[in-house]
């Protein structure tokens, strides 16, 4: 069967598809960053997955081209922060960018009593969003009702950190931190929440993410140095998945959306899988239905993007969440 033409950006540039994990620069947006990266890689149809503050820096993952609609595979991965939390003073953000709304004195702080106290932020809790938040109530993001002077009560959300480590420095107000924590944490809060359950008050500076999921900040691209030459592969927005080879003969029904049988998969686990061709080709990724047959999530190619595909030696193969998948 013959391909489509090959799609192009308005400026003409063959239209690419994959993920790339940018250090993000503190001081500007997550959209921001967007915007600078659809200039970097010439083509307009890039997402990212989990936002960050303008203030903070690190790991913020793009989606490119059809992966776009791979990012909420990602999003929801857990999260490691770094950072440091400044005990005594309270502000309206919950971190440095606010204005101050309090002073304690906090200076005699016991370094094994903070970290006492934090305990009882690890594991599942229930947590209040800042104003200062990109939620939306009632069609309106909370920070625009924030910068009104305008504060509504807001439901608590189930958060869960499995790691909040802290370190005194030289100065007795300022502890540095590392949390490990699920998606929708705000990091902030956890902050304040800490400083006041040590009877006081505190909020964060210099956070930044160093992971979310596999995705580390170490493998980031630094976002004025970004080309099309650091665009991995669509396969390795989701190496976390399970990755099912299929034979040939299913990539069709794959590309029309098909449901399929688990038998002929030979899935394991619970799911969602991303299925792939024998050239390392994501096809797509498939959710369960059933107890026989699982079902498109996404899929990346249809009828007009098949081609002869080399042929495959092997039976259908699972691949675990260990396994490389490259870039």
């Amino acid at each position: 069967m013959g391909r489509r033409p090959k799609r192009a950006t308005p400026e003409g540039v063959e239209e690419i598809d994959g993920y790339v994990v940018i250090d993000k620069p503190a001081g500007i947006t997550s959209h921001d960053v967007v915007a600078r990266a659809r200039r970097a890689l010439m083509t307009r149809r890039i997402g990212h997955a989990g936002t960050l503050d303008p203030g903070a820096t690190g790991a913020l993952v793009l989606g490119v081209g059809r992966a776009t609609r791979l990012l909420r595979f990602v999003s929801d991965l857990p999260k490691t922060y770094r950072g440091e939390i400044v005990f005594g003073t309270t502000t309206s953000s919950l971190d440095d960018e606010g204005e101050v709304t309090g002073q304690f004195a906090m200076s005699d702080l016991d370094p094994e009593r903070v970290r006492e106290t934090s305990r009882q932020f690890v594991g599942t809790t229930e947590q209040i969003p800042p104003m200062v938040s990109a939620i939306k109530v009632d069609g309106r993001r909370l920070y625009e009702l924030a910068r009104q002077g305008v504060e509504i009560e807001r439901a608590p959300r189930t958060v869960t950190v499995t790691r909040f480590d802290l370190e005194p420095t030289d100065d007795p107000l300022v502890f540095r931190f590392v949390v490990d924590c699920s998606s929708g944490t705000y990091v902030r809060a956890l902050a304040a929440d800490l400083g006041a359950a040590l009877g006081g008050g505190a909020h964060l500076r210099g956070l930044r993410r160093e992971s979310i999921g596999p995705f580390v900040v170490e493998d980031a691209v630094e976002l004025d140095a970004l080309s099309r030459a650091d665009v991995g592969s669509s396969l390795g927005l989701v190496r976390h998945l399970d990755v099912v080879v299929v034979t040939d003969e299913l990539i069709e029904d794959i590309a029309h959306g098909k449901i399929l049988e688990r038998r002929v998969l030979e899935v394991v686990g619970e799911g969602p899988w991303a299925l792939s061709s024998g050239d390392a080709r994501l096809l797509g990724v498939y959710e369960p239905w059933t107890k026989e047959r699982i079902k498109p999530a996404v899929v990346l190619i249809d009828a007009s993007d098949l081609v002869q595909s080399p042929q495959v030696d092997t039976e259908t193969t699972v691949l675990t969440k260990d396994s490389p998948s490259g870039r």
